[in-house]
């Protein structure tokens, strides 16, 4: 469905200002911005993909992954196709790389607002996930979706590659409870020339949504050969820290994919190694993820015990009590 688009500004000679994401693009008349979901027509920009869901499943939180925000609940899992960035490694590709320009789009069908919301909570779910591509593309539809959530006592959250303004966080914030981050590199030239894109304006929003008091949580798929070294992990785990050592950083394991078909798995002493880096670094809470037999469990950062144990995205028991480690007293950081 056809909308007409918010965070933007019209110019002079029929250009359009976009500031919805870190491209920040100006866009001639007939033309479209880098996400190639936005269409500057007649002066005005419109976006292509409101109220149309490529996906929408009932996932759990886990999956995101998200293991500080409402552990062991559901959440309803919706996507619109397209995406801002190119990154050569995607995992969901099939989806995220589609466009609306030139009839690239992978098919979809309409799922309105409402009715995301009614199924949500028809079926037992505490949350609604803008996920599998990237939300800030079809942000209309999310708006409007997260707005009528929060009014049935739904949260809210996004997995994101965090290349959003802060306008636009700004205007989602009263409706947007918890983020999962895609920190993809922490090289400039990395994002320039894999994602098409900056690494800054990602550093921003994770900054400004800790400052805006949404939950977050980092994941790194470390891809061997491109971010895998130890100066990088060392620089990635350094600045989460910075933020806060209570974000949650999820070290992912790469399975080869798209255009990196040819990149064998990450090794996992790569992954334990980044782990240990993350330690070293003071983060509370540090996850391997996509590596079968490696624990997922939370542990009191105070005390050592376990207080969430995990069997892959099955929450087996959770000892949290009112955000408290029962053993020690130590505050739990999350939503719980």
């Amino acid at each position: 469905m056809i909308r007409e688009a918010v965070l933007y500004r019209s110019l002079e000679k029929g250009r359009v200002a976009c500031f919805l994401c870190g491209h920040r693009c100006e866009i001639a008349p007939s033309g479209w911005g880098q996400c190639e979901v936005r269409e500057n027509r007649e002066g005005k920009l419109l976006t292509h993909v409101y109220g149309e869901v490529v996906a929408a499943n009932v996932d759990p939180i886990e999956k995101k992954p998200l293991y500080h925000f409402l552990p062991g609940t559901t959440s309803f899992s919706i996507a619109a196709a397209g995406c801002n960035f190119r990154c050569g490694f995607c995992q969901n590709w099939q989806i995220s790389q589609s466009r609306a320009r030139g009839q690239k789009k992978t098919s979809g069908y309409a799922l309105p607002p409402e009715e995301v919301v009614r199924q949500a909570v028809r079926r037992g779910c505490r949350s609604i996930s803008f996920t599998y591509t990237e939300p800030t593309i079809f942000f209309e539809y999310a708006y409007d979706t997260a707005r009528l959530a929060k009014d049935t006592g739904l949260l809210n959250n996004f997995v994101t590659n965090g290349f959003m303004t802060g306008e636009a966080l700004g205007l989602i914030r009263p409706f947007l409870d918890a983020a999962n981050v895609d920190l993809k590199s922490f090289r400039e030239e990395t994002y320039q020339k894999v994602c098409k894109a900056r690494l800054q304006p990602v550093l921003d929003s994770i900054r400004l949504m800790h400052g805006l008091g949404i939950w977050v949580e980092v994941t790194t798929l470390v891809v061997p050969g491109l971010n895998d070294g130890q100066a990088e992990l060392t620089d990635t785990a350094r600045f989460i820290a910075g933020v806060d050592r209570d974000i949650p950083w999820h070290i992912s394991r790469f399975h080869p994919d798209y255009q990196y078909g040819g990149t064998p798995p990450t090794p996992v002493a790569t992954l334990r190694r980044a782990h240990d880096i993350g330690k070293s670094e003071g983060l509370h809470y540090i996850y391997v993820g996509n590596l079968q037999g490696e624990s997922e469990d939370t542990a009191c950062p105070g005390c050592g015990k376990t207080l969430i144990r995990r069997t892959g995205f099955s929450v087996c028991e959770n000892l949290v009590l009112d955000s408290k480690c029962p053993a020690c007293g130590i505050k739990i950081a999350g939503v719980f």
